[in-house]
C-alpha cells in the first residue's frame, strides 16, 4: 500500500454488480447474463461484475457437468474462438465487446489439463483436519483438473485477467450446512491484480477467498483501488458474515469492495440457496448499494477523492509498524493470471 494518501483510482468509475438467478440451462444462463450486462452498460456502467457460477447451478454435483476449457493464448490470437468448444468464453467476450465495458465475468467451472502447483491444502472440516501435499508436477497427459475460475475482459473483448479460486469452500456447520468443494475442484495458487486503464488496478477474489484478510491487504498494498469478489454465500453464512466481510475488508484496507452474488432461489426449489444481497462498499466501510435476495443490478460511483480523504483522515497506510511485525506482502508474486492458460 502506498505510504501516501494518493488514490490508486485515477478517475471516477461506475461499477455494476449483476445478481442473476441461474439454472440448469447453460445457454439460457448465458443469454440472461448478456441481457443484464447490456442493461448495465445502458445505465452507464464502466465495470460490470457477474456472480459466482453464473453459467450453471452451484454445487459439487454440477461442476464437472458444466465445466469447459478456456482457450489458450494461441487460440485467442486471431480474435475468433470456437464457440462450440468454448461457449461461455465466447459469450463473455461478446458481452464485453457489445457492452463496451470491463467485464469481471463472475466464475465458471473450468476444465484444464494444467495441474495446480505449490503446496495444496485439503481438509476434512468435520474432523478438524488439514493435510498439505506437494502440488502436481511433471507430465500429466490425459489428466484433467477442475477449477472455479473468474475471467476479466476489456471493452474490446481481450482477456486481461484469470483468477482461480484459491481457498476452496470446505465447511461443516452441524445442523446447518456441509460443503466440500475440494472433493471436486482443485485450488488456484496465484493472486490476481488486473489493470483497468485508465482507472487503475483491481484485485479479484472468489467467495470463500474473502474470508482470508491477507489477500485483500496484499491487493491494497500492491495498488488496487477495489477488491472484486463474485461469491455465493449461503443462508447460514450469508446472514452472519456477507455484509460484515465486505465492510471489514473495505475498512481495513481503505479500498472499495464489490461482492456479487447469485439471486436466491425460491423456498420450494431444491439445491444450494445463495444469500443474494450483492453489495458495494466504500473505503470508509459505508454501504453504497445493496440488492435484496432476488434478481437485480446494484450500481455505485467509485471516486478517487473518497480513497484519498479516507487515507488522509485515518492514515493507517502510513502508520504500519514493520519494526514490530512483518510485511507479509513484500515477497508475494502477483500478476494477471494469463500465464495459467498456457
Amino acid at each position: 500500500m502506498s505510504t501516501t494518501a494518493k488514490s490508486p483510482l485515477s478517475r471516477p468509475v461506475k461499477i455494476a454488480c449483476i445478481q442473476l438467478l441461474s439454472g440448469k440451462d447453460k445457454p439460457g444462463n448465458l443469454l440472461l447474463a448478456r441481457e443484464k450486462v447490456l442493461e448495465a452498460a445502458q445505465n452507464k456502467a464502466d465495470i460490470v461484475v457477474l456472480p459466482e457460477c453464473f453459467n450453471s447451478p452451484y454445487g459439487c454435483e454440477w461442476f464437472d457437468h458444466y465445466a469447459e476449457p478456456i482457450p489458450s493464448r494461441s487460440e485467442r490470437a486471431g480474435g475468433v474462438v470456437d464457440e462450440q468448444k468454448y461457449p461461455s468464453f465466447s459469450a463473455m467476450r461478446k458481452m464485453a465487446i457489445d457492452a463496451k465495458v470491463y467485464l469481471i465475468a463472475g466464475t465458471i467451472p473450468e476444465r484444464s489439463k494444467n495441474p495446480p502447483s505449490g503446496n495444496i491444502r485439503t481438509s476434512d472440516p468435520s474432523q478438524g483436519q488439514t493435510k498439505t501435499s506437494e502440488g502436481a508436477r511433471g507430465d500429466h497427459t490425459g489428466k484433467e483438473y477442475l477449477y472455479n475460475t473468474s475471467l476479466t475482459f476489456n471493452p474490446t473483448g481481450s482477456l486481461i485477467g484469470v483468477h482461480r479460486k484459491i481457498h476452496l469452500f470446505d465447511i461443516d456447520i452441524p445442523g446447518k450446512i456441509k460443503f466440500t468443494e475440494s472433493e471436486v475442484l482443485s485450488p488456484g495458487h496465484t493472486l490476481t491484480l488486473i489493470n483497468l486503464p485508465p482507472y487503475g488496478p483491481i484485485g479479484v477474489q472468489i467467495c470463500y477467498d474473502i474470508r482470508f484478510p491477507e489477500l485483500s491487504e496484499i491487493y491494497a498494498r500492491k495498488g488496487a483501488f477495489a477488491v472484486v469478489a463474485p461469491g455465493a454465500f449461503n443462508l447460514t453464512t450469508g446472514t452472519l458474515h456477507w455484509e460484515l466481510l465486505a465492510r471489514g475488508r473495505a475498512n481495513d484496507n481503505q479500498v472499495y469492495v464489490a461482492m456479487c452474488s447469485p439471486a436466491r432461489t425460491a423456498d420450494d426449489v431444491e439445491g444450494y440457496k445463495a444469500w443474494g444481497e450483492s453489495i458495494i462498499v466504500d473505503p470508509m466501510g459505508r454501504v453504497l448499494g445493496k440488492a435484496d435476495s432476488g434478481e437485480g443490478i446494484v450500481y455505485a460511483e467509485l471516486k478517487p477523492e473518497e480513497i484519498e480523504s479516507t487515507r488522509a483522515g485515518i492514515p493507517v497506510t502510513m502508520q504500519r509498524r514493520w519494526d514490530v511485525y512483518p510485511d507479509f506482502s513484500a515477497n508475494v508474486e502477483i500478476g494477471d493470471g494469463l500465464d495459467l492458460l498456457e
